[in-house]
Order: structure tokens, then sequence, then C-alpha cells
């Protein structure tokens, strides 16, 4: 009978290479063995991708992976060769996947690479119908009794209506779509969604072994402060 203990021990002896040709043993049993590369490379966020192409099977991941434990990396690979081969994927690589990036050391450094590596793309704060450091500084003053310490502030280069907007602490950078810079958008509305990127910045997201909440309790209960509330939310709904 083989052990958890036995089996834990013979992942520390493997190479990612053998971890991905194991687990793609596991997932198509019957299928040719394809030849694996594996490469670490400098991107900004800990992603990952993977591509079959004639026989061959390539994975790229940040480097921030590099010394992710025996475990983690089995899991990354069920996760990346589950979703090319469009086959099932169990929970508990999920699971196991989250805790390693919800650990605080790894946190900080997914932080810090953003910090070093991302580009953010800014056009500043004056728009053509609004200015968003007099919003900013309006709203603070009447809900953080001007305590806020202001972020650099910038319409989107696009208006996006998917990304309304949102908080990048990495960069300290409020972001709002330039959708809402137009005379037709009441001054409530564009008034509500920088509250409510500012309240990210006045309650940080709250980290869980394995979840992330972004919209906290605190947080929700300071949304609802917003003064006409319910018609910004029903003007935001005619976008």
């Amino acid at each position: 009978m083989v052990s958890n203990r036995m089996i834990q021990s013979s992942l520390l002896f493997e190479t990612v290479e053998e971890i991905y040709r194991r687990v793609y043993r596991e997932l198509r049993p019957r299928a040719p063995l394809p030849a694996f590369a594996v490469e670490y490379r400098p991107f900004a966020n800990v992603n990952s991708f993977i591509r079959a192409n004639d026989g061959h099977i390539q994975v790229r991941m940040a480097d921030l992976l590099e010394g992710a434990p025996a475990p983690v990396q089995e899991a990354l690979a069920h996760i990346l060769l589950g979703k090319l081969y469009r086959k099932p994927i169990a929970d508990r690589y999920h699971h196991r996947y989250r805790l390693f990036l919800n650990r605080t050391d790894v946190r900080r450094k997914m932080l810090l690479l953003r910090q070093l590596r991302g580009r953010k793309q800014v056009t500043g704060p004056q728009g053509e119908c609004y200015h968003l450091e007099e919003i900013f500084e309006d709203l603070n003053r009447r809900f953080f009794d001007g305590l806020l310490a202001r972020p650099e502030l910038s319409w989107s280069r696009t208006r996006s209506r998917t990304m309304l907007g949102h908080f990048d602490p990495a960069h300290n950078a409020i972001i709002i779509s330039r959708l809402f810079d137009r005379p037709e958008v009441p001054r409530l509305l564009v008034d509500y969604i920088v509250y409510h990127e500012m309240l990210h910045l006045r309650h940080p997201v709250e980290h869980g072994r394995t979840r992330r909440s972004v919209h906290t309790r605190d947080f929700k209960e300071a949304e609802r402060a917003f003064p006409r509330l319910g018609e910004a939310r029903a003007l935001l709904k005619t976008l």
C-alpha cells in the first residue's frame, strides 16, 4: 500500500517536466506521450500558458513559480492540462493552488513584481467634462474627513463598458472608464463610481487561506452610506 507520505516524497525528486508527463499520462493514458518544454518567464503577474502543437506541449509560467513546491506544480499541471484537453479538474488541485497564491510571502512578491514590471497606462485626471482630482477631493472632504491620501487618478484610454473603474494597489492608482466623461452622464453617477473605488483604498482586500474578499463587510456598509445610492445604481443600469 502506497501512503500519502511516500507520494509526497516521490514528488520531491521529480523535475517539473516529469510532473507534467505523469499528469498527462493520468489524464490521457492511451494517448502518445508528447515532448514537454517548461519555461519560466518574467511576467508581471502569476500567469501560466499552455499550448499543444505537433506532438509538443509548451508550458510558460511566471518565474515567481520557479521555486513553488512540487505539490503546487502538480496542481498547476492538472489545471493547465485539464483545461487544454477539457478534462474535469478535481477541486483539490484548485484548492491547493489557491492556498499557495494566498500565502503572505507570495502575495508580497506578486505585488512587488507588478510594481517593478507592470506598466500602467494613464491619461491623467482631466477629462472633457469632469476632472477626477476635483471629484476625489470633494468626496474625500465629504465622506473621509479629508484623510485619504490621493492616489494617481486617471481616465481610461477607451470607453470601457466592462471595466467601469478599478483601484490598482500596486501602482496606487484609480482608473475610471472614459465612458463616464460625457455631458449626458450625471455628476451623481461619476461621484458614485469614484466613491466606490475610493472605498477600495479605504478598505483593502482581505485574504483568507483560499479566498480573497474584495468587497468586505466594512466596504459594503460604507457604500450604503452614499447618498442617493439607489438612484446612482439605477442610472448605472441605463448604460
